[in-house]
C-alpha cells in the first residue's frame, strides 16, 4: 500500500441494480482502502444514447440472465435486491432522471462530505429495487430524504433545487464527465493511480481494481472477509 490516498470517482444511476452493488462495495471499503472516494451521479440515459450502447432489458436473452444473475450476486453481496414487479416500466418507460436530478441537488448542497448523498441515493435503490416503488414522485424524493436522515425543510429546498437549470446543466455535466472517460453504462469506476486514469465497468472487477490500486481485495465485505454471504 503507498502512502498517498487515491482518487476513486464512482459515477452511477440509481436505476441501476449493478450500480447499487458497487456502491455498497465501495462505501464499506473506502476506510479500509487508502482511497478518497467521489460518488459522482449521472444519468445512465445520457450515457447509453452517447456510446450508442443497449440496455440489457432491450437484449431478451441478456434480460432473462439479469433475472437470475440479479438473485445470485444479490446474496453474494449481502444487499437487498428484489426486482420490481415490472422492470421494463420501470427503467425504461419511467427512468430516473427526475430522481437523478433531486440526487444531484443532494450533492450540490451537501459541501462537506457526502453522508446526506450516501444515504439518499441508498434510499432510492431501496425504493426502486428492493420495495417496488415509484422513484419518479415528488413524493418518492420526500419519503426517502426523510428516511435518509434530511429534515422537512431540506427536502423542500432540495425538491425546488432539483428542477432548476443549475442542476439540470450539473448533472448533464457529471454524466459528461462519464463519457469523457469511454463510459458505456454504468457503474464506471475510475481509479486514478501515478496521475492516470483506469476505468472500471461493472460490480465484478474490484480484485482486478484492487490490484491495480495496490490493495486487498476480501470479498464483498471486508468485515467478513469472504464470509458466505
Amino acid at each position: 500500500m503507498s502512502g498517498s490516498r487515491k482518487v476513486v470517482e464512482f459515477f452511477y444511476d440509481v436505476v441501476s441494480p449493478y450500480s447499487w452493488l458497487a456502491f455498497e462495495v465501495l462505501c464499506r471499503y473506502r476506510n479500509v482502502w487508502n482511497i478518497d472516494l467521489k460518488l459522482k451521479p449521472a444519468f445512465l440515459g445520457g450515457v447509453m444514447q452517447e456510446s450508442g450502447n443497449r440496455p440489457p432489458g432491450m437484449v431478451p436473452n441478456k434480460f432473462f440472465y439479469m433475472t437470475s444473475d440479479l438473485k445470485h450476486v444479490s446474496e453474494y453481496f449481502g444487499v437487498p435486491l428484489h426486482p420490481p414487479s415490472n422492470v421494463f416500466e420501470t427503467m425504461f418507460e419511467k427512468g430516473s432522471l427526475k430522481a437523478m436530478r433531486f440526487v444531484t441537488a443532494v450533492a450540490e448542497k451537501e459541501k462537506e462530505g457526502d453522508v446526506k448523498l450516501e444515504r439518499v441515493s441508498r434510499e432510492l435503490w431501496n425504493r426502486i429495487w428492493s420495495n417496488d416503488q415509484d422513484i419518479t414522485l415528488p413524493a418518492s424524493f420526500v419519503e426517502a430524504g426523510l428516511k435518509a436522515g434530511l429534515t422537512a425543510s431540506e427536502v423542500d429546498e432540495l425538491l425546488t433545487l432539483a428542477t432548476s437549470q443549475p442542476i439540470k446543466n450539473k448533472l448533464k455535466s457529471v454524466t459528461s464527465e462519464a463519457i469523457k472517460y469511454k463510459c458505456f453504462g454504468f457503474p464506471t469506476i475510475v481509479c486514478h493511480v501515478d496521475g492516470k486514469p483506469e476505468m472500471f465497468f461493472g460490480s465484478d472487477r474490484f480484485e482486478v481494481m484492487a490490484h491495480i490500486i495496490g490493495e486487498k481485495w476480501m470479498g464483498p465485505n471486508p468485515v467478513k472477509p469472504m464470509a458466505k454471504m
